[in-house]
């Protein structure tokens, strides 16, 4: 069984993630980086002076960095963590004073960072890494805003959830325009239409919503008139069904795309994949010890999930499937094969000290 918290975030680009791990010997919470883009998947432990909490987030860089999260009292810290041979390095980054902040998903670019900040009646999105100053404030969404997902490369049209007036829509955030908010869903007046995952280079959107009488998952393409489709195969009763990853690359060819969901039903836990021209949701046992619900795919069609066991802490599972004009409906998965081993030896890391000069680790952001 693993013991560790599920929570497993990789970065932009899949070269890195990171979570909080469990110390066997010690029964505290540290950050743990795994390296995902060599010959064999390893990783690094980040502890830091004191054991973290359970509550704290951490979020990877595609430069090998860390970006965690943590509640001091009444604010919120945020520092960057990299590996200096036998300890941690730690690079304070500012703090913010609110009652929740939480991180969103990588930034395109792999180098930035950003959270929203909770409040009653308005959201705030921050860019808490990659201003030269420290946290920013970006833009003031009225409602309470969640989720998050990122609708381009360039990582100018950000997506969120936004609760208001008793009903969930789905916006976008123009980074590029002061934050102007506009509607991204809107199935029906009356629905809760929310934004589960999206693709950049194919448009390729999953939805969740319950226009069509009930909650359903459901996919469209950004910017295209053609209305959202809800396929059967994706109702599944007695399982809860969530995407989430989906294969880059497919420039203008978003039927095509792969999709995985993590299948909970009462039995276990099981991965399933799709792609919009077909009418099946393929599902298959993940590999022992998954960290269910995460996961990604190359541009060539491989899905790669991560997993740890006492005898492999650092695994990665890969998967390739048939190229869909050659498979056949129905037919065989592809072979999942696994590729894992003891944590290797902490490696010289290429960066041994921060690149700039950082705001103090208390600086009051209001």
């Amino acid at each position: 069984m693993d013991s560790r918290r599920p929570a497993f975030t990789i970065a932009a680009d899949g070269s890195y993630a990171a979570w909080l791990a469990l110390s066997r010997a010690t029964g505290g919470w540290f950050p743990e980086r795994w390296t995902l883009d060599g010959p064999e998947p390893y990783a690094v432990p980040l502890p830091g002076t004191q054991p973290e909490e359970p509550d704290s987030e951490v979020l990877p860089l595609t430069d090998g960095r860390v970006l965690i999260r943590r509640r001091v009292a009444e604010r919120y810290a945020l520092s960057l963590l990299y590996p200096t041979g036998p300890g941690t390095g730690e690079l304070p980054l500012g703090a913010i004073e609110c009652p929740y902040l939480s991180l969103l998903p990588p930034a395109p670019d792999g180098l930035s960072a950003y959270a929203l900040v909770h409040g009653e009646r308005t959201t705030t999105l921050w860019r808490v890494y990659g201003s030269p100053a420290g946290p920013e404030l970006l833009a003031r969404v009225p409602g309470r805003c969640s989720g998050g997902a990122w609708l381009d490369r360039p990582g100018r049209l950000l997506a969120l959830d936004r609760e208001l007036d008793g009903l969930t829509k789905a916006v976008v955030v123009d980074l590029g325009r002061g934050g102007e908010t506009t509607p991204l869903l809107q199935i029906a007046e009356k629905s809760n239409d929310r934004l589960v995952l999206a693709d950049p280079d194919s448009g390729l959107l999953l939805v969740r919503s319950d226009a069509p009488g009930e909650e359903r998952l459901g996919w469209g393409v950004l910017g295209s008139a053609r209305p959202v489709r809800f396929p059967e195969c994706l109702r599944q009763p007695g399982a809860a069904v969530t995407p989430f990853a989906v294969q880059p690359g497919q420039t203008l060819t978003p039927e095509v795309c792969s999709v995985a969901f993590r299948v909970d039903r009462e039995s276990g836990t099981s991965v399933g994949v799709w792609r919009p021209a077909e009418r099946q949701l393929r599902q298959f046992p993940g590999p022992l010890g998954w960290v269910a619900g995460a996961g990604l795919w190359t541009a060539g069609g491989e899905l790669r999930l991560p997993y740890a066991t006492p005898h492999v802490p650092c695994g990665l599972a890969r998967l390739r499937l048939p190229d869909p004009e050659e498979g056949e409906p129905g037919g065989p998965l592809g072979e999942m094969t696994e590729n894992g081993g003891p944590s290797a030896p902490r490696p010289v890391p290429l960066q041994q000290a921060p690149l700039r000069q950082a705001p103090q680790p208390h600086t009051r952001v209001r």
